[in-house]
C-alpha cells in the first residue's frame, strides 16, 4: 500500500514538475518573442533614441537653471533652451555640412576626372626622418603624373573615395537627426523629474536600492563628463574654426572643421589644422587686414580648449582618452557622422559601468576574506 501511495506521489510530483517547466518554456518563449519583435520595432529609432537622451541628460542642468528663473516652468524653460541651440547651432552647424559634403564630393570629382592638381613637394620634404625620401618620392610622383599614381593605387582609392562619399551623404542625415534628437531631447527634459525617478526605478529593480541610485549616479556623470567636457568643447572648437575657414574662403573648409572635430575629440591641440591655414592665408590672401583678422581669430578659437577644459572638465567622470577614441572611430566607421558622437558617450559609459562591477565585485569579496 505504501508503495502504491509513494509511486502515485512520485509520478503526481512529476506531472506537477513537467508543467512547470512547461510554464516556464512557454512564458520564456511568449516574453522573448515579445522582446525580440519590439526590439525590431524600435531597431530604427534606437539611436535617435539614445542620442537624445544624451542630448537631455548633459543639457539637463541648464534646463533647470533656466526653469528655476522662470518659476518652475519646466516646459517653457525647455522650449527655451530648444530654441536657443537652434538658433546658436544650427546656422553655422548647417554650413558647415553642406561645406563638408561639397568639399568631399568635389575632391572625389576632381580625383576621378585627373583635373586634381597636386603642388610640387620642398626639398625640405627629402630631410625628415623616417618617411622624407618615400614621402617625397611619391609626393614628386603625384605633382608630376598624378595620372599615373591614381592608377596604381586605383583599389586604394575606390575605397576611401567610397568611404568618403558615405561621410559626405551622412553630414546631412547628421544634422536632421540631431534637429529631431534635439527636440525630443526638450520633451525629455520637461519630463525630467519623472523620468529620473523612472531610471532609479529600473536600476533598483536590475541591482538593489543602493546598487541602484549609485548606477544611475555613475551613468548620469559619465555622459555629462563626456558629452559636456570632451564632444562639447570640440564641436564648439569646430564650429568656431570651421565659420572663419568658410569665411575666408580656405578650400574644404568641412572637411578641415570635420577634423578639427576629430582631433578634439582625441585631445590633440587643433593648431595642428590652424597654423597650416593661417599660413596659407597669409600667403594667399591680397588684402593684409583679413589676413591679420582671421589669424588672431584662428590662434584665439584654437586656444579655446585651454580656457573651456577648466570648466567642464572638472563635471562629472575623468573617462579615460583611449577609451572615447576608440569610441569615436569605431562609432564614425559602423554610424557616420552621429556615430562619432554616439560611441564616444557609449563606449565611455560602458567602460565605467565595467570597472564600477570590477571594482564593487572585489570590494565584496575582500570583505567576504576579511569576516572569513
Amino acid at each position: 500500500m505504501n508503495n502504491e501511495l509513494n509511486v502515485l506521489s512520485e509520478k503526481t510530483l512529476e506531472k506537477l514538475i513537467s508543467n512547470k517547466v512547461l510554464d516556464l518554456f512557454i512564458r520564456a518563449g511568449l516574453i522573448s518573442f515579445l522582446v525580440v519583435y519590439c526590439y525590431q520595432i524600435f531597431k530604427p529609432f534606437f539611436g535617435l533614441m539614445l542620442w537624445s537622451v544624451i542630448l537631455a541628460v548633459a543639457l539637463y542642468p541648464l534646463h533647470t537653471l533656466i526653469a528655476r528663473k522662470m518659476g518652475g516652468k519646466e516646459g517653457r524653460a525647455a522650449t527655451t533652451l530648444v530654441v536657443a541651440i537652434l538658433l546658436g547651432v544650427l546656422i553655422p552647424a548647417t554650413l558647415l555640412a553642406f561645406s563638408f559634403a561639397d568639399s568631399t564630393t568635389d575632391l572625389v570629382k576632381q580625383i576621378h576626372s585627373g583635373t586634381l592638381q597636386v603642388p610640387a613637394p620642398s626639398e625640405s620634404v627629402a630631410a625628415w626622418p623616417l618617411v622624407g625620401k618615400q614621402l617625397y618620392a611619391f609626393w614628386s610622383s603625384a605633382h608630376s603624373d598624378l595620372g599615373a599614381v591614381i592608377t596604381k593605387y586605383e583599389p586604394k582609392i575606390a575605397g576611401v573615395t567610397k568611404q568618403a562619399l558615405g561621410y559626405a551623404a551622412s553630414a546631412g542625415t547628421g544634422i536632421l537627426m540631431f534637429l529631431v534628437a534635439l527636440v525630443l531631447s526638450g520633451i525629455w527634459m520637461a519630463y525630467g523629474t519623472s523620468g529620473h525617478a523612472v531610471a532609479k526605478a529600473i536600476a533598483k529593480r536590475m541591482t538593489g536600492d543602493k546598487e541602484g541610485e549609485a548606477l544611475v549616479a555613475l551613468s548620469t556623470a559619465t555622459i555629462r563628463a563626456v558629452a559636456q567636457g570632451v564632444i562639447g568643447i570640440a564641436c564648439i572648437q569646430a564650429l568656431l574654426l570651421g565659420a572663419g575657414f568658410i569665411l575666408v574662403g580656405i578650400p574644404a573648409a568641412g572637411i578641415l572643421a570635420l577634423l578639427v572635430l576629430v582631433l578634439g575629440i582625441m585631445q590633440i591641440p587643433a593648431a595642428i589644422v590652424a597654423l597650416p591655414t593661417i599660413i596659407y592665408v597669409l600667403s594667399t590672401n591680397d588684402s593684409t587686414p583679413v589676413a591679420v583678422m582671421f589669424t588672431v581669430y584662428t590662434l584665439v578659437a584654437g586656444s579655446a580648449d585651454n580656457i573651456l577644459k577648466p570648466l567642464m572638465l572638472g563635471r562629472g567622470v575623468d573617462a579615460p582618452m583611449p577609451v572615447i577614441l576608440l569610441g569615436a572611430l569605431g562609432g564614425m566607421a559602423s554610424g557616420g557622422i552621429i556615430g562619432l558622437f554616439l560611441g564616444s558617450v557609449m563606449l565611455a559609459l560602458g567602460y565605467q559601468l565595467f570597472m564600477a562591477w570590477v571594482y564593487r565585485e572585489n570590494g565584496e569579496q575582500n570583505t567576504r576574506e576579511s569576516e572569513g
